[in-house]
């Protein structure tokens, strides 16, 4: 007897015919046929209630076969087996969502596998070591991404780990401790910090020639002078023959300061703390006192014996030296010509350097001797005499107290450095040319130095290692004369030749660059217009 289902089934075969006779688009609804068929042998009434769920789990198609000729399903299970089936159905009801269970992930360790694989396919990374010098700016920046975003700490192949942040894509464990303010806050802007310096130094490009050239007709060409310096408000001061010219860099103008006359000359200058004066020696043995705003004279004090060619302020007091072998203390808030004398050096004087806090002085001598000095003695602090030749070039470390650079002259062609608070030499190095004049970037930890015979060059170090930046040529005599801008980026160097040369050699400071991007933001303005 055909009951009211075995009309429907065979209704919607017929309706939707499939492509092979044994393929069923619908095999949930062969299950619920194969039910229902077995259902009907024992009661002939029929009920919407017994229609399994959509999405009945089924274990494979050989769980049921076809009549072909009847077109209806026969089941292969017993009454007891279908018991089980209808157990084991509920146990095993799954729907159509699918929800995945992260406890099982592992993206970690499938990423780091990925960049262990992509650091092995690309052996010009792992050779960056080597080629330290390489000017690839794309490959900087992308050490820099990974630093940033993905968790590199280090970020050149080679190190002990290519990828130590092994939390990153990774899933949050229940029991885990919530990451820290510090951990997100900080660590990221010290790896920040690191990579930009490394990125700045490695692939900062110094300029190989000067952005500006100027004349300095009657320049001397003498080792021992000191004739250029560059004051606190931008005025270059330089002395030709008996005459000093300031140069202004904002105006580019130029104003003649004084004229000695035939029968004198300069010999050296130097420019106070302020900016507002400056220090002319003369070959006579004079130190004369001018106003560099309004050029005038304001005071000339006596006491060498022969010509001037060393001077150097400090907050206080004025410090010159001589021909004469001997240094004089001048405080110029007294009426005498100077307060003491210091005459431990055996030949001329060709170098003097106050330290950052005014408290020491460096002295430099024909006699190849360096001298340290207190401003509360006359008797000097300490001696070095490894220099085998004239010392004219020194020059106090702004970034470590106590630390001094010398260099010698043409038959030592060194520079040594000195720790002058426990007297010892910390290092020194050979430059195969005479040492002429050496000055510490403000902005940097970085050394510059002036050379005259063999090779006249303008040599940029790295400190403490002194690994060579970079060697600009252009002069063809000594570079005897250097001086450095009131913001620490350019220098001036002067030589026999008759010009001045300037040249963009050092970063900005790092406050200066700062507030100027934040002045020159549009978003964030730092400052108000009232216009």
């Amino acid at each position: 007897m055909m009951n009211a289902f075995d009309g429907y089934f065979r209704m919607n075969l017929e309706e939707e015919p499939s492509s092979s006779p044994l393929e069923f688009k619908k095999p949930f609804n062969l299950a619920r046929a194969d039910s229902y068929k077995s259902d009907s042998t024992k009661d002939s009434s029929f009920s919407m209630s017994q229609i399994p769920m959509f999405g009945s789990y089924i274990e494979s198609s050989e769980d049921f076969t076809m009549d072909l000729e009847n077109m209806t399903p026969q089941s292969k299970q017993s009454t007891g087996d279908k018991e089980k089936q209808k157990k084991k159905t509920k146990s095993k009801l799954i729907t159509d969502r699918f929800v995945p269970s992260r406890k099982t992930s592992r993206l970690s360790l499938a990423l780091t596998t990925s960049h262990e694989h992509e650091a092995q396919l690309t052996p010009r990374k792992n050779n960056i070591a080597n080629n330290a010098n390489e000017d690839d700016n794309n490959y900087s920046l992308q050490c820099l991404y990974k630093n940033l975003v993905l968790g590199y700490d280090n970020i050149f192949p080679g190190q002990e780990s290519i990828f130590s942040n092994t939390n990153i894509f990774r899933y949050k464990d229940e029991n885990s401790p919530s990451p820290s303010l510090q951990q997100f806050g900080q660590q990221p802007l010290l790896n920040c910090d690191k990579v930009l310096s490394m990125y700045q130094s490695n692939n900062r490009k110094v300029p190989k020639t000067p952005y500006k050239v100027l004349d300095a007709p009657a320049l001397q060409d003498d080792f021992y002078l000191n004739l250029l310096d560059w004051s606190s408000q931008n005025v270059l001061g330089v002395g030709l023959s008996s005459c000093v010219y300031l140069w202004s860099s904002h105006t580019g103008k130029v104003a003649k300061l004084c004229d000695l006359g035939a029968s004198d000359s300069v010999t050296s200058l130097t420019w106070a703390p302020g900016g507002d004066q400056i220090c002319v020696g003369t070959n006579s043995g004079e130190v004369q006192i001018w106003d560099g705003t309004k050029l005038k004279k304001v005071q000339t004090l006596t006491g060498h014996s022969a010509r001037v060619s060393a001077a150097a302020w400090s907050p206080s007091l004025l410090a010159s030296g001589s021909r004469d072998q001997s240094i004089l203390y001048r405080d110029l808030r007294t009426n005498s010509n100077y307060i003491s004398r210091l005459t431990n050096h055996t030949q001329e004087v060709c170098g003097l350097k106050w330290s950052f806090d005014g408290q020491q002085l460096a002295s430099g001598g024909n006699d190849n001797k360096v001298y340290i000095w207190s401003v509360h003695s006359n008797s000097p602090m300490t001696r070095f005499t490894e220099h085998k030749a004239a010392v004219k070039a020194l020059a106090w470390s702004p970034h470590q107290h106590g630390l001094l650079a010398t260099g010698g002259g043409t038959a030592d062609k060194t520079i040594r450095f000195w720790n002058t608070l426990q007297s010892t030499q910390i290092d020194h190095i050979e430059t195969d040319s005479q040492v002429c004049n050496l000055m510490f970037s403000k902005n940097s930890k970085e050394l510059v130095s002036t050379h005259g015979y063999s090779q006249n060059q303008i040599n940029l170090w790295k400190y403490p290692s002194m690994e060579k930046v970079a060697t600009l040529t252009g002069h063809s005599y000594r570079v005897l004369y250097l001086a450095m801008s009131p913001d620490g980026q350019s220098i001036v160097t002067g030589a026999g030749d008759e010009t001045l040369r300037f040249w963009n050699l050092f970063p900005a400071h790092k406050e200066n660059s700062r507030a100027a991007a934040q002045n020159s933001s549009k978003l964030m303005p730092s400052r108000f217009d009232l216009r």
